[in-house]
């Protein structure tokens, strides 16, 4: 059993459930209106249980939408706005998966071939394929519950090391696997630093290179970076607070750090506005092969209210609603990210916390005010 500490400090995406009984999928193009009142109202709330600052970005068929309560920076009490970058946390395995998606699509990597075929004698298991890691059903453990099991002595430790895609996957691999390749779905950071190990294989370029050059610059994402190892957030951004495991304890600044614990898994610095935007052009099909994103939008059930493709998130709403993207948890960060199947409305919303539960449970809310609009009392 994973204690509570690591699923809300490690870069995990915490499998959240809807009512069990969800409705049925809504048909195409009844979405409500958003709820503004309701997502500010979330937002607070999220503040209120700790959050130092909460906000959301909602692009809806060209009409943008903003709401952010609480402050960037709690020393200068700056407000927190709309254009604050950010760490992203997981919502990076989307961004890796569309570069991994791009490279099978010119024919460089097959999705039902072995990981050892590009990466000779990396897993200990040949059975274990592309699509394996893509959608996290390749068993092998994450490395992140190790580092993470006490959550701030966990992150000092890391905040300044530089880690080797390898050295990360060797802790991984002192653990037996948690399940036969291709058997169940099992969350694991793992499975994302094996994608950037194969993006620098297969072009013998970094991530950073084709990160910049097959979608920050393609989609003009002006605030988004990909700067590891280097610890700092470039231009206005909003600073991350850790929650420490020790009830009443002081928030911890961990917004200056490596990421490399993450890296291909979590490490990408981004703004709401680029990240609807990213995720519009994948969702309409800009980013991606038809067949490709076909492949990414292939489902396997998680639980009642989600399922996992291939880097990229099912959610189902209480209205019947299915929504598309990731959610992220890196130290000081929550992200949701998600849009309608067709990219014409997105949502990104972020609380400058981590580690603390509530918070993580109220910011799913953001989702019902987003795609939900106004709900009946």
């Amino acid at each position: 059993m994973r204690g509570a500490a690591v699923l809300t400090t490690a870069l995990l995406l915490c499998l959240l459930s809807l009512p069990a009984h969800a409705a049925p999928p809504a048909p195409a193009g009844t979405l409500p209106r958003p709820d503004l009142t309701g997502l500010r109202g979330v937002l607070r709330t999220a503040v209120a249980q700790g959050a130092p600052g909460a906000m959301a970005r909602i692009d809806d068929h060209g009409t943008v939408r903003r709401v952010a309560v609480g402050v960037a920076d709690r020393r200068t009490g700056r407000a927190l706005s709309d254009g604050d970058r950010f760490r992203i946390g997981s919502v990076t395995k989307t961004f890796s998966a569309v570069v991994l998606m791009q490279l099978a699509a010119e024919g460089r990597l097959r999705l039902d071939a072995p990981v050892n075929r590009y990466l000779p004698g990396l897993l200990p298991d040949r059975r274990i394929t592309v699509r394996h890691v893509l959608g996290h059903r390749s068993g092998l453990y994450d490395y992140a519950n190790d580092l993470f099991a006490r959550t701030v002595p966990g992150f000092e430790s890391v905040r300044r090391e530089v880690f080797t895609y390898r050295r990360l996957v060797g802790r991984s691999l002192r653990h037996p696997r948690t399940n036969r390749p291709g058997a169940a779905y099992s969350y694991s950071n793992t499975n994302f630093v094996v994608v950037g190990m194969l993006i620098e294989k297969l072009t013998g370029h970094t991530v950073r290179t084709e990160f910049q050059n097959r979608v920050f610059k393609p989609l003009g994402l002006r605030d988004t970076f990909y700067v590891h190892p280097r610890t700092r957030i470039p231009g206005r951004h909003a600073r991350g607070y850790l929650t420490p495991d020790r009830v009443g304890a002081p928030l911890v600044d961990a917004t200056d750090q490596t990421a490399s614990w993450a890296q291909s898994a979590g490490a990408i610095i981004s703004s709401t506005r680029d990240v609807d935007r990213f995720l519009s052009a994948l969702l309409s099909g800009r980013l991606t092969s038809p067949a490709s994103l076909r492949e990414m939008r292939h489902m396997i059930r998680v639980d009642d209210s989600q399922a996992y493709g291939l880097g990229l998130r099912r959610r189902e709403l209480s209205c019947g609603v299915r929504v598309y993207g990731h959610t992220g948890a890196v130290q000081g960060y929550y992200t949701y990210a998600f849009a309608t199947k067709d990219g014409r409305r997105s949502l990104t919303a972020l609380a400058t916390t981590s580690n603390n539960g509530r918070v993580l449970d109220t910011m799913l809310a953001t989702l019902e005010s987003a795609f939900c609009g106004k709900r009946p009392h």
